[in-house]
């Protein structure tokens, strides 16, 4: 609902869209209109359409943007659980204090970090801060901005205190949210995964590893009504990671993301090893995975 493309749609359209979901079993996922001052009011607004749609809600990548927001996951996971009560709602979370995406005008601002990833009008900008760049031009940061759009950022809005309080969370799912067709991803797209194993739960001790592992794996699965997946046991699909606990970790930089984790043995998709010793097979064993699908053939 933050994106030029759908920001423009009011509340009562959303719940009209939202009204064909319960009959086919599915779920209200939203990128909520905002991620600042208004999270509030955004996440009352996705309750209220979960409501009324009558289907759970997903709030993805629960964060609290800019610098005016730091610390308020206090109140804004207050509010998630307070729902929960009485409606079915959850959210996802990736392990980094910084987001990804298109160049946003109105996110441009002195009060943190902007990297820039790419850009179609000056790709010799590509890989350096904004604020940097807007030095290199000898223009206001505003105009820098302006001059290398279409462009995408990474945006070190979040306090990584934020960013932990929601990781750690009950009703919270791990999730990367990371671009795979970006020339310069944000590291969350190599190393989320990793990263949580490593820093958040082994480092920081914000879980024990069963339930890191289950934030990432059967929570998902069950959320979204995945059968046979996410679990190990007999007769369920063998998606299924060997990984080192003691070595495990992320590689992926801002500077340098696209780096394989260490720690990583082995990966069977559908019973298949599809990487190995970091390498990938040459045969895909993926598949697409409909709601409910039982079938482990």
């Amino acid at each position: 609902m933050a994106y030029a493309s759908a920001k423009q749609a009011t509340a009562s359209e959303v719940m009209r869209l939202a009204e064909v979901l319960a009959e086919f079993g599915g779920i209200y996922t939203t990128h909520m209109r905002t991620e600042f001052e208004e999270i509030l009011s955004a996440m009352e607004e996705a309750f209220e359409t979960g409501l009324h749609a009558r289907v759970p809600v997903v709030i993805s990548h629960l964060k609290c943007a800019g610098a005016g927001n730091w610390g308020r996951t206090v109140e804004v996971l207050d509010l998630l659980e307070k729902t929960a009560k009485h409606q079915d709602v959850s959210c996802d979370c990736y392990p980094y204090s910084a987001s990804s995406s298109t160049l946003d005008l109105k996110q441009v601002t002195d009060d943190f970090d902007i990297f820039i990833t790419w850009s179609e009008t000056k790709p010799e900008y590509a890989g350096q801060l904004l604020a940097d760049i807007a030095e290199q031009m000898d223009l206001p940061l505003m105009e820098a901005a302006k001059a290398i759009q279409p462009a995408g950022a990474v945006y070190h809005c979040m306090d990584e205190a934020d960013v932990e309080r929601v990781l750690k969370h009950k009703l919270t799912m791990v999730g990367s949210d990371g671009l795979p067709n970006d020339p310069h991803p944000h590291p969350r797209l190599w190393g989320t995964f990793p990263k949580v194993l490593n820093h958040y739960c082994k480092d920081r001790g914000l879980f024990p590893l069963e339930e890191a592992v289950y934030k990432m794996t059967g929570m998902s699965a069950k959320r979204y009504n995945l059968a046979n997946r996410g679990v190990i046991k007999e007769g369920a699909f063998a998606d299924l990671v060997l990984f080192n606990k003691h070595n495990v970790r992320d590689t992926a930089t801002f500077e340098s993301p696209i780096s394989v984790a260490d720690g990583i043995e082995c990966v069977f998709v559908n019973g298949n090893i599809s990487y190995q010793n970091k390498s990938v097979a040459k045969k895909r064993f993926g598949q697409f995975i409909y709601r409910d699908s039982t079938n482990c053939s």
